[in-house]
């Protein structure tokens, strides 16, 4: 018989919910203070007593301020008060405790929904590479943990816990469990996978779910990227530059140096962008002299409203219009000083803002 109730008072104890729990304290309150109220015990059951008294003595802490006089009272006290009080509070903590653990559990398994908006989404796993993008984009946002949320499908945990979000998904081109990651309200996807072809598939996902964001797609075989481009000219393909920068090093030793400072923002001066907003147009070599005198910054490229190709190295007269993207290298983000007016010679007024 004690094995049977054991079991039954274990099996009730996990099935408990919220409910059931509040239901059972409110029973244990009332019934408590019906008790003693009918046993005499004038003092505990005042109202300014009676639940500090409750408290005090289901908890076991019992500081002795309050106690029962009456035999009737000392009875129910110990046959009633302290056992079913102690359960019922060891139930809450545990029920707590175990919601707790099952909130970071799921947090540091992926499942959990995220609900950040204007973030950043990368998609894909690759190890310690995908770490360092992960550290490169935290030092370009001054190391904002709600900004970022990893996706994967790789069976691990949240690398970078209290860093990044993490959300494990059972495929890239499953809608629900990619909701989780907030693709719709994302302002930037990276799409970083080792195979092209999931590459290719996530990359037409993205385009459908989330429009109006920035995607980025890194591929390993640049005919694959181009395929996507034909269908997605929106999508930034990023092809794998590795013989490229071999062969650039060979002939111009310290190229890969070069190139690995301007795409790194940890250290030295590196490669931004600010797009021209300015109602009139202005020539390269007055914005140029502006930011390399004001700003110390420098100029190096441009790449025209509508147009794919940048033009680098663009020529001193060349006009710049709203719109245009320039490409500048400085030791930080232009923020608010890359917000100036420039009185052109054509006396026409012109307005960078940061991208």
């Amino acid at each position: 018989m004690l094995y049977r109730m054991r079991r039954l008072l274990a099996s009730l104890f996990i099935r408990a919910n919220v409910a059931t729990i509040l239901i059972a304290l409110t029973v244990y309150v009332l019934s408590s203070y019906g008790f003693l109220r009918a046993a005499g015990e004038a003092d505990i059951v005042a109202g300014e007593n009676f639940f500090y008294w409750l408290v005090v003595t289901a908890s076991t802490v019992g500081y002795g301020d309050f106690s029962p006089v009456t035999p009737q009272g000392k009875v129910i006290v110990a046959a009633w008060v302290i056992p079913v009080g102690l359960s019922l509070f060891a139930m809450v903590i545990t029920k707590a405790g175990f919601a707790i653990s099952e909130f970071v559990h799921r947090g540091k398994k992926g499942l959990r929904m995220t609900n950040h908006i204007d973030h950043t989404v990368i998609i894909g796993w690759n190890g310690t590479r995908t770490l360092r993008l992960i550290e490169l984009l935290l030092s370009k946002t001054n190391g904002s943990a709600a900004e970022i949320v990893l996706c994967v499908e790789a069976d691990i945990e949240n690398p970078m816990p209290g860093k990044i979000d993490f959300v494990r998904v059972e495929s890239f081109s499953h809608t629900e469990s990619m909701q989780r990651a907030g693709l719709a309200n994302a302002a930037r996807i990276i799409i970083d996978n080792p195979l092209d072809d999931v590459t290719l598939t996530t990359a037409l996902f993205c385009d459908r779910l989330s429009p109006n964001s920035h995607k980025t797609a890194y591929f390993q075989d640049e005919n694959v990227g181009d395929l996507l481009r034909a269908h997605c000219p929106n999508i930034e393909c990023i092809p794998s530059v590795a013989v490229e920068m071999l062969a650039k090093s060979s002939l111009d030793p310290g190229s890969a140096r070069l190139h690995r400072q301007l795409l790194d923002s940890t250290y030295g001066m590196t490669q931004y962008s600010v797009e021209y907003r300015g109602e009139a147009p202005l020539p390269v070599g007055e914005l140029f002299d502006h930011f390399k005198r004001e700003l110390s910054a420098t100029l190096i490229a441009v790449r025209r409203k509508g147009v794919v190709k940048i033009d680098v190295n663009p020529g001193l007269t060349d006009q710049v219009s709203q719109g245009d993207m320039l490409y500048y290298i400085s030791a930080n983000r232009l923020d608010g000083k890359a917000c100036f007016d420039i009185k052109s010679n054509e006396e026409g007024v012109g307005t960078c803002l940061p991208n």
